[in-house]
Formats: C-alpha cells, structure tokens, sequence
C-alpha cells in the first residue's frame, strides 16, 4: 500500500477510483481466453460480444459502510451460439416478451458486501445494518430492437458464510485500500442459498449526437430481493450508443451490444457522454436488511422506498469503453441516527468488446 500511495499521491477518491482503473484493467486481457482457445465455431467464440468488469465500492466515497462493495464480472455472446440447454429457457421468455428482435445471452459472476457503520466491532450490533454476503451466478437473455431494450436476468447463489464476505473484504482492506480490518462477520446473516429473478425494460428518446432520455422500468422477485422499479436518465454526448451507462445491478449490463446493427453513432470509432438520472424502487423485501425467509437472524426495520440519484461519464475509444458513476442513495433502513442509512459511492465499469 505504501507502493500505491507515493505512486499516487492525490486525493483519496482520486487514488481510490485510479487503483480501481488499473486492476480492472489488468484483469480484461485474461477474460477472453477461454474463448479464442476454443476455436473457430465453437459456443463459446466471443467475436461479436463484451465482456465487461463493474466494480462498486463506498471507499471511493470515503467511507466504509452499509453497501460496502459490489464486483460482477462477466459477458455475452449471441443466443444461437451457446448450448440448447442453457440458452432455451430465456429464449423463450423473451421472444414472447420482444416481438422477434434478436436475442443475446450471457453468463455473470458476483458478489455484494454489507457491514453495519463500524465494522471494527466483533460484537453483534442489533440497532445497526447486519453483516451480509451474496455471491452468485448469474444467466442473462436480452433482446434489442430499435429502441427497445428488455433484459431477463436470473440469479442463483448462496448469502451467509459461503458467499466468502469475510475473506473478500479482509483482502481488500489489506491489499487495496489500505482500510481497518473487519471483525464483525461472525454475526452475518446465516448461509442460506437464494434466487433472484429481474426483468427490466427500457426505451431510448433522442440523437445520438446531441440529448438523450432513457426511461426504464422493471421488477425483482425471490429470496432475495422483491422489489418493483422506474426511473431514468438524460444524457448529452456525442455517437452515443446502446442505452445509457451499464450498471451493476441485475438486468443493467448491456450484453453483445449491437450498437454496430442499431446505432448510427456505433459507425464511429470514439463516443463520450454525460448523463444524470434517478432510480426509485418500491421494496416488498430485501433479505440483507429483513433478515432469512427461512431462520431467525439479524435484521433492521427496512425503508419500503429507496430511490439513487446518479451522475457521471461514459467513454469508448474503438473497443474499449470505460465509465465512471456517482451515486447517492437515501435511507434504507431506520436507524436511532437521523439520516444514519444515507450513502454515497462510485461505480466503475469496464468493458471490452470482440
């Protein structure tokens, strides 16, 4: 860490969200391996697709609480080259949702940390934030058509100890962003595994070189999260593509972007463009705030309604793309501070496309 910081000896958030830029890139060079060892025609050739990185965490912010982290890796290739088996049940949902537009698929892995506000405390602390985990796996069918976009995302994987919280941020706090060891994962939510199914739909209004607004809409269900959604952004640019920032949130990565079929602008070799939005989400339940469906556990008294305002800017130089968002989200839950769920962090995303 000390390497890192006379390398970079600005700002935290400056530093933070740089040594975030470097790793993700270091990663992307490996991701398409698999693929191009697999030869020509084979199911998973990765011509034609993106394979992104999304990286969230609040230290960017400067602070080290509540929604803590959140990494997703992963990408898409079109439906017609991946297995039957895997392809067949998506495919279905969304030709009967998107009227005959072309079809991607895609396979994501991730994972999401939440620790109370003091995170060097061992002991349980029942008036704060439980200590929670959720890796998973995630399958994504998505079709395009026009200016139409309708993601079906659904996601399997475990919360509790075998999501692996405690080792993921104990290294990251070594290793990244030099941050106090946390000692409080003995109190997480107890290991349970969880689904999640998201559809989300959204609709662009605008010039590519120019102004856009981008309303989108959609709803969660399952063990995990069960939530309805709407919101949207603007955005002002030049050869925009696609519809909007990626976000790490189920359904918001764009897969095999066809911005080459369906976007004037995509004809360019470059496009940038900044953007503000709003997300509010009306929550039936959330297992990292409610606590296990199935067991007593930790848990706080959940806000029904959340919503994020968010800003930043989005870049692709040929085939690389690369954006950077601020978000602010309000309380999630009710705590005996005023304000005390109230957070900011930053996302970063990178994607490459073949």
């Amino acid at each position: 860490m000390l390497i890192y910081k006379n390398i970079f000896p600005f700002p935290t958030v400056g530093r933070h969200l740089l040594r975030t830029l470097l790793t993700t890139l270091l990663l992307l060079p490996a991701l398409p391996v698999a693929g191009a060892a697999s030869g020509e025609g084979a199911p998973w050739d990765l011509r034609g697709s993106e394979i992104q990185v999304f990286i969230e965490n609040d230290s960017f912010g400067g602070t080290d609480q509540y929604y803590t982290n959140g990494i997703k890796i992963g990408g898409g290739v079109p439906a017609d080259r991946v297995t039957r088996l895997i392809s067949r049940p998506p495919n279905a949902l969304l030709d009967a949702i998107s009227d005959g537009a072309s079809n991607h698929f895609g396979l994501f892995i991730g994972q999401n940390l939440y620790t109370p506000r003091d995170i060097t405390i061992a002991a349980p602390q029942p008036f704060d934030r439980p200590w929670a985990a959720w890796s998973y796996i995630g399958a994504v069918a998505q079709s395009v058509k026009e200016d139409r976009l309708h993601t079906v995302e659904f996601d399997l994987g475990f919360v509790g100890a075998p999501a692996l919280g405690r080792q993921v941020q104990t290294f990251w706090h070594k290793y990244i962003v030099d941050a106090a060891e946390p000692r409080g994962w003995g109190n997480q939510i107890r290991a349970e595994p969880g689904v999640l199914l998201t559809y989300l739909h959204k609709r662009r209004y605008g010039d590519s070189n120019g102004f856009q607004f981008v309303p989108h809409a959609g709803a969660s269900i399952g063990t995990i999260m069960t939530l309805v959604r709407a919101g949207g952004i603007v955005r002002v640019g030049q050869n925009m593509t696609g519809f909007g920032p990626d976000g790490i949130e189920p359904g918001g990565a764009m897969l095999k972007n066809t911005r080459s079929e369906h976007d004037a602008g995509r004809r360019q070799p470059w496009e940038w463009f900044a953007f503000a939005g709003v997300d509010g989400r009306l929550i039936g339940h959330n297992i990292f705030l409610d606590g296990s469906l199935f067991r007593d556990g930790p848990g706080v008294a959940r806000r029904d309604a959340v919503y994020d305002f968010t800003a930043g800017l989005s870049m692709r130089i040929d085939k690389l793309r690369v954006s950077v968002t601020r978000i602010k989200r309000s309380e999630e839950f009710r705590t005996p501070i005023a304000g005390g769920g109230q957070q900011r962090f930053y996302s970063v995303n990178v994607g490459i496309e073949f």
